[in-house]
């Protein structure tokens, strides 16, 4: 308990988020490894990836553990 070790992020997991035309969601608020998005913001699946979501927030693709709406990985 307690790692912070960096997850491993599959490449196509992130050219997939890269290629997508999704709206940016607003979110007030730092958005940062680890911060809980809340319930009101959409989280979009990736195909095949079942460990990971994602969201465009404030124009930064994000991307985010579904289970725990965690922010796993801030791409942009």
């Amino acid at each position: 308990v307690g790692q912070t070790a960096t997850v491993a992020v599959p490449g196509e997991v992130r050219t997939y988020v890269l290629e997508q035309k999704s709206p940016s969601v607003t979110f007030e608020g730092d958005i940062a490894v680890g911060t809980a998005l809340p319930d009101t913001v959409e989280i979009h699946t990736i195909p095949d990836q079942a460990d990971y979501s994602y969201v465009i927030v404030n124009n930064k693709r994000v991307l985010v553990n579904p289970k725990t709406r965690a922010v796993i990985e801030v791409i942009e």
